[in-house]
């Protein structure tokens, strides 16, 4: 009898009482501490490879740093700098914004949409189908096909096409014009889009509950869009979040295709971004404190994203 009283008095929560936080942490850190080494690798390395860099980062934002002599704290001229005389800075902000808000929300949605349609296919195509989506994200050479397709002479296949039916009587210079390259390299951005978060979603898709259909039924969901939004996104909100996550961090870092398109920098700085701005000052330059300063500011923006994007979904299925 005594046994089972102590079994029991075990299993219960332990009493905070008088005691201090720290000291109950502690407690509480002693009792679980098989959890805890448990999860100890990924938060030592989280810690290392991104915490640390960030706060580092915002330390050298404040410095003159050159990496050949010690930093030298200037204050917050990094930043005075970086937005009231830095022309290019302002224009990549400008461009950063415009394709943000276009490839972020745009390959999110067709994440969305396409795991959707993939998810109604019989297994067999499905694997298929979603294999043909997710091969563009992860592609060695996707620069060479868009290079083919606009190159500036008649061997490209853009231009050949419309010289032959009589539209243009010379080729146009489509990625060394800056009316045409900020268009392509959005195509090229939602194109090869469909990574990560297009399995999320299809994952995602997979575990819902299918009994939850029949009650939506029951309480008045009439049609497909009814279900998505009531039923299938509010279950699915932990890949919606994640996905979002990484539909963030791409537009707003996305760099190298653009390089690789267009050069660096590009004709007349019309696709020059905030990632083009720091590679330059960190890895060409070396101002490793203005970089920085660069670096904080694209940080900032990216958790505002974030946040925004939380409270957006927060309110699907309401």
């Amino acid at each position: 009898m005594a046994q089972k009283t102590a079994v029991k008095s075990a299993d219960k929560p332990l009493n905070r009482g008088d005691m201090s936080k720290f000291a109950w942490t502690l407690r509480e850190m002693k009792i679980n501490k098989s959890a805890y080494l448990m999860v100890a690798p990924f938060f030592i390395i989280f810690i290392l490879f991104t915490v640390l860099p960030v706060i580092l980062s915002i330390f050298f934002s404040f410095t003159i740093f050159n990496l050949l002599e010690p930093p030298k704290f200037v204050g917050v001229d990094n930043y005075i700098r970086l937005l009231l005389d830095d022309d290019i800075f302002l224009l990549a902000i400008k461009n950063t914004l415009v394709f943000a808000s276009i490839t972020g929300p745009g390959s999110y949605l067709l994440s969305l949409m396409f795991a959707w349609f993939i998810n109604e296919l019989t297994p067999r195509i499905r694997a298929i189908v979603t294999l043909i989506f997710y091969a563009p994200s992860i592609s060695g050479n996707v620069y060479l096909i868009w290079t083919y397709l606009f190159t500036a002479d008649s061997h490209g296949l853009i231009n050949g096409t419309l010289m032959e039916m009589g539209v243009i009587t010379t080729p146009i210079e489509f990625l060394k014009n800056p009316s045409y390259i900020m268009p392509i390299v959005i195509v090229v951005a939602l194109w090869t889009s469909l990574g990560t978060s297009f399995l999320s979603f299809i994952a995602g898709f997979q575990v819902v509950d299918r009994s939850l259909y029949e009650a939506g039924a029951v309480d008045g969901v009439k049609n497909r869009w009814q279900e998505l939004w009531f039923i299938t996104l509010p279950y699915m909100k932990p890949q919606m979040m994640f996905s979002a996550i990484l539909a963030i961090t791409g537009a707003f870092g996305f760099g190298g295709i653009i390089t690789n398109l267009v050069g660096f920098p590009s004709p007349d700085y019309c696709a020059h971004t905030i990632m083009h701005h720091l590679e330059d000052y960190g890895n060409i330059r070396f101002e490793m404190g203005y970089a920085s300063a660069i670096a904080v500011v694209l940080f900032f923006m990216m958790v505002g994203s974030n946040l925004l994007i939380r409270k957006i979904l927060d309110k699907v299925g309401k």
